[in-house]
């Protein structure tokens, strides 16, 4: 699989994040196909260099690898396995880099449902953001067997700045990437509780994002979504309704272990709060803008 020409690689999902993967091989001069449900992305991916399709199967056609970037597990099983799915069009021992999150027990039945077909399955979680995919330069912390992973090394290298290989089995790459997402759910949530606070003080939250990207009270998540509520501007890079998800995924495997998640529940109420304020589309910094509500504040963009 080391030869880039007589590679064929598809890419499924052409949001922010696989549409930086697509962009990423086809700048180290792989062939790329590329399916979504939204023609522009799909044109924006032809004007790169890349070849469109008109399903999931279609754009497998022959595929060795296929990168299967879409949003959740219901969506990983329909592009897969359902009617013009890509797994049954992929050449034979093709691998699949299954990015979406999910829950482990989802990763271990399509990998298995994957192999009963013939095809290698990478449980391979993706984070990073939309510029460090853009970049080439995204953590995959993925599991999956060690032959599976050298097939694919160079493409993993082509879209990643770090690979972990967490182990031969599917379902520790979804585990070690939902762990992250409690983390990330919650100072999102945290993020936006802070700034809003800070309005409440009549504090000039531009000054009081300097400060706390350069003190102790930081995190990434501060850093990169604070600048949304600076800018008033609520496109989105993530939404809302992936943390609904993401920390609804990390609420069922709590309960299912009766293990305790009562910082991350929090955090989950305040994402389907957002959501049933009409924002579930929206980026997921509009937490700020459902608290901004709640106290009848006006963040920028909210005036009048």
């Amino acid at each position: 699989m080391h030869n880039k020409a007589d590679l064929k690689i598809c890419v499924i999902g052409l949001g922010s994040m696989g549409f930086g993967m697509a962009s990423s091989l086809l700048r180290d001069e792989y062939s790329v196909t590329g399916h979504d449900l939204n023609p522009e992305a799909v044109a924006q991916l032809v004007n790169l260099g890349g070849k469109p399709a008109q399903s999931p199967g279609e754009a497998a056609l022959g595929a060795n690898v296929v990168l299967c970037v879409v949003v959740n597990a219901a969506q990983t099983e329909s592009v897969l396995f359902g009617p013009a799915g890509a797994v049954a069009a992929m050449a034979p021992g093709g691998v699949i880099l299954s990015c979406a999150t999910m829950s482990p027990n989802a990763a271990r039945e399509f990998a298995t449902r994957a192999a009963a077909s013939g095809v290698a399955y990478l449980d391979a979680p993706i984070s990073g953001g939309a510029i460090r995919a853009a970049a080439g330069e995204l953590t995959i912390m993925a599991s999956g067997a060690a032959a599976v992973f050298a097939r694919v090394r160079p493409v993993l290298e082509s879209i990643a700045a770090k690979v972990y290989e967490l182990g031969e089995d599917a379902g520790t790459g979804a585990a070690f990437k939902i762990v992250n997402q409690l983390l990330a759910g919650v100072h999102i949530a945290a993020a936006c509780e802070a700034i809003t606070f800070a309005k409440a003080m009549n504090l000039d939250i531009a000054k009081v994002y300097e400060v706390i990207t350069a003190s102790a009270g930081n995190s990434w998540m501060f850093e990169n979504r604070v600048p949304h509520i600076l800018e008033g501007d609520y496109s989105p890079r993530s939404a809302v309704d992936i943390f609904t998800k993401d920390l609804g995924i990390v609420s069922d495997i709590g309960r299912g272990m009766k293990f305790p998640t009562p910082i991350a529940s929090m955090a989950l109420q305040m994402f389907v709060m957002t959501a049933a304020a009409g924002m579930g589309r929206d980026d997921d910094a509009s937490v700020a803008r459902m608290i901004a509500g709640l106290a009848g504040l006006d963040l920028p963009g909210m005036e009048g």
